[in-house]
């Protein structure tokens, strides 16, 4: 699974997105003896980006996918402005 970026181009936030996957997986099903399933050796196997919406704004309008060799800002960017502490 390869990590995708977001980005929200109508408030700037690169850190907070609702995202609708569809995977296909293969498994192994282990069932203990009082019937509590484990799924072991998971591998997946196809997978889709369904919808990405922007938790700030609410709306997928303007999410965009950051380019992975671009940096993305620093960590004030992200967090808020660095503190003021000397």
């Amino acid at each position: 699974m390869t990590m995708t970026r977001y980005r929200c181009t109508a408030c700037g936030n690169l850190t907070r997105f609702d995202v609708t996957t569809t995977r296909t997986t293969r498994g192994f099903h282990h069932f203990t003896v009082g019937g509590e399933l484990v799924v072991e050796d998971e591998v997946v196997l196809a997978e889709s980006i369904d919808d990405v919406s922007c938790r700030w704004c609410g709306h997928g309008r303007s999410v965009e996918v950051v380019a992975a060799d671009a940096s993305v800002g620093s960590v004030a960017d992200e967090t808020g402005p660095p503190s003021a502490e000397p």
